[in-house]
């Protein structure tokens, strides 16, 4: 390494420590930044430095981008990575980070604004020829007979969206033709409560669609490859809860054809880092959706069939170094699956912080696990539920869900709920073996179809 001597991780939890593992392999030092309710966190306590950033709302600490600069300045980091989730796509921040001396582990400022917001991504990927979604091409004016006859063009049922929106808010799906314009003015003023723009675009809303992704990785000196797809479609309320990889029945000629085309978007908007295109497939197609410009947390089935380390690869990308690889050196071989362990109620979804009083965590040929969590930990209330990822690798997909269901029999997490039952069951579910569900189906399963 040359630049990077020492990084602050500007993040908690299992991200926090997976970045401190891919430091300490790249022998750098590393500064943990935590609130006042994290103080016992793991890689709080294996980092060379921590620093106390602010008290437990994330406004007053993981989200304080001074007190994140503070620390960063204090403490002579080099870099600061922000994991994901936070301040991972703000680009405000990363604009921040650059403006005060230090390198931002992630896009340029103007990729992030540009991918954050929904419309100027679409447009984007189409002069890139990314396949989007049949829609406005554009935020909707405010002409009800220009936006009637573009729903009757596209097809109902349609969709209306918020630019700036994301994580299932701000989106409203409309049936027929008399729904319409009410259905515009609503989202309107939804978008403008919750994501402080009113600006709404309208697309073809797909009925039985899959969720897959394209991994990519860019340097800034032209070069960017594809890690090929994983699947997400086993979501609740448009959250992920099991990824895989590579994508049941999807041809390494229509992932190589995808992919490629990712690579050269990239390469087109002069991409930097790590990215993921998000994708709906339906009846053999790709359509984009949105494109996230951070680590994701499902990173890791990627790593296990290509064998590529994605975060060292940020970091390195960061660095200012060419890609170690080509596209052609990557090969995927064998089949992963995640679940995400959440501290939650497997019957209601509701969050269970507390002590853990018995924890035992599962191992193996092929066995993975991802979390910040041990004997004694407390799970705070104040943040996201999910306390760690199981991964499992195998020849096959099967094989990687068989070795799945043993490894949830084995791990042990007293002292709260998790939603370990639940990923057992995903995991014994008839139709999930055989692959292929759309995004609907895990909620039809709960019995939450809407």
């Amino acid at each position: 390494m040359n630049k990077i001597q020492k990084v602050l991780i500007a993040n908690r939890g299992e991200i926090a420590l997976r970045i401190l593992r891919a430091c300490k392999e790249l022998g750098i030092q590393t500064v943990a930044v935590y609130s006042t309710a994290d103080k016992d966190l793991k890689h709080v306590l294996l980092a060379d430095e921590a620093v106390c950033i602010g008290p437990h709302p994330s406004t007053d600490s993981y989200l304080n981008i001074p007190a994140l600069i503070s620390a960063a300045e204090v403490t002579h980091a080099d870099a600061i990575h922000p994991g994901y989730g936070f301040l991972s796509e703000s680009a405000d921040f990363a604009q921040r980070v650059e403006e005060s001396g230090f390198i931002f582990i992630g896009p340029r400022a103007d990729n992030i604004r540009v991918m954050g917001d929904k419309v100027a991504a679409i447009e984007a990927m189409q002069e890139s020829g990314v396949p989007c979604v049949p829609g406005s091409d554009g935020g909707l004016g405010d002409d009800t007979i220009e936006n009637t006859e573009l729903a009757r063009n596209i097809g109902f049922p349609i969709i209306i969206k918020a630019s700036g929106g994301g994580g299932g808010r701000g989106m409203r799906v409309v049936e027929k033709e008399e729904d319409l314009l009410g259905s515009v003015e609503l989202t309107k003023t939804e978008a403008l409560n919750f994501f402080g723009n009113p600006e709404v675009y309208m697309e073809k809303f797909l009925t039985t669609p899959r969720h897959i992704e394209i991994q990519v990785l860019a340097d800034e000196h032209g070069n960017a490859v594809h890690l090929g797809e994983r699947d997400c479609s086993m979501q609740r309320r448009h959250q992920k809860v099991v990824e895989e990889a590579p994508a049941p029945g999807i041809t390494s000629e229509l992932r190589n054809k995808i992919g490629s085309v990712c690579a050269n978007a990239c390469k087109a908007i002069n991409y930097r880092g790590a990215g993921t295109f998000e994708f709906l497939f339906e009846n053999n197609e790709f359509y984009f959706i949105e494109m996230n410009t951070r680590v994701q947390v499902e990173h890791p089935v990627t790593e296990m069939i290509t064998g590529v380390d994605i975060v060292r690869e940020q970091i390195m990308i960061a660095d200012g170094q060419e890609l170690s690889f080509t596209q052609d050196d990557i090969k995927i071989k064998g089949y992963a699956v995640e679940c995400r362990i959440n501290a939650e109620d497997p019957n209601n979804f509701m969050p269970s912080p507390g002590k853990i009083t018995q924890y035992h965590v599962a191992g193996g040929l092929g066995v993975r696990v991802d979390s910040h969590i041990y004997n004694g930990y407390t799970v705070p209330p104040h943040y996201d539920s999910m306390i760690g990822k199981l991964i499992t690798f195998a020849d096959t997909r099967i094989g990687a869900i068989i070795k799945m269901q043993s490894a949830l029999d084995e791990m042990i997490i007293d002292g709260i709920k998790t939603n370990i039952p639940l990923q057992a069951r995903i995991m014994n579910d008839e139709v999930f073996q055989k692959g292929g569900m759309n995004i609907h189906y895990l909620e039809k399963m709960l019995g939450e179809s809407h």
